[in-house]
């Protein structure tokens, strides 16, 4: 059998178009889809064969209870110096920066508490 990929991740976030530009600018990423899912509105964002699902529920009360023991989500860059002027441009602030063996990271939560590692494996 191949080897398999992740195809999506769908993440409840408080406003699908402000994450999705982030997203768009932090990764190079296109919006592939937008419209009505359940009981709120989700826009997919990524790459012709990958995508995170950003699921909004609009004024409806409370979150979304699935997904409570999510770490993060990684997200791999060839620029992590760019990668991190986008999360500062959109006010979200890195921490936890860190070289290792193979590559380089830092962290940020977005502005639903949701946290993202950003790595790079190219050369310093």
């Amino acid at each position: 059998m191949a080897a398999a990929r992740l195809e999506h991740a769908n993440i409840t976030v408080s406003d699908p178009d402000r994450s999705a530009a982030l997203l768009a600018r932090l990764c190079g990423w296109h919006e592939r889809w937008r419209g009505p899912a359940g009981s709120g509105f989700t826009i997919h964002c990524g790459s012709d064969d990958q995508y995170i699902a950003l699921f909004g529920m609009g004024d409806a009360p409370g979150r979304f209870a699935k997904g409570q023991p999510l770490n993060h989500l990684a997200l791999l860059v060839d620029d992590l110096g760019a990668a991190e002027a986008a999360v500062r441009a959109a006010g979200l602030s890195p921490f936890g920066h860190g070289d290792y063996e193979p590559g380089r990271r830092f962290y940020f939560f977005d502005w639903d508490g949701i946290e993202f590692e950003i790595v790079s494996y190219r050369p310093m």
